[in-house]
């Protein structure tokens, strides 16, 4: 469990808006069409994906910083990574890096792939 993701995309849409997309469950549903709970605060839980995705935030820091302890729902009992965003802005659009470490062995190539459709191109259709 040493590998790590590391992505940068930037979109047209300010740290606040982007901060929104990644916390608010409504805005992240219609934004990738797909069931969401989330309780933005620091130490709330969330399930995205109708429930694909679970974990709870670690450091939300509005417009600048999110952070959560993330797991698949096929992964074992107990089994978390760490998924860290950090919002920049640049220009009239906003930077966004990923890290994700701790995953499971094995499960590198998929989730590394899996960040474009499922978090990438619906931010990308949200703010074009």
């Amino acid at each position: 469990m040493t590998a790590h993701i590391h992505q940068e995309q930037t979109f047209a849409a300010s740290p606040d808006d982007i901060f929104a997309a990644l916390t608010q469950a409504a805005v992240f549903g219609a934004m990738t069409g797909a069931p969401a709970q989330i309780d933005p605060a620091a130490g709330g839980e969330f399930s995205l994906f109708d429930g694909a995705i679970r974990g709870r935030n670690i450091e939300c820091v509005p417009g600048a910083r999110l952070v959560q302890a993330w797991r698949a729902s096929n992964w074992d009992d107990g089994v978390y990574s760490v998924v860290r965003f950090e919002l920049t802005p640049d220009g009239g659009s906003t930077k966004v890096v990923l890290d994700h470490a701790g995953y499971p062995d094995g499960t590198g190539e998929h989730l590394d792939a899996g960040w474009h459709p499922n978090y990438w191109e619906p931010l990308t259709r949200q703010f074009p």
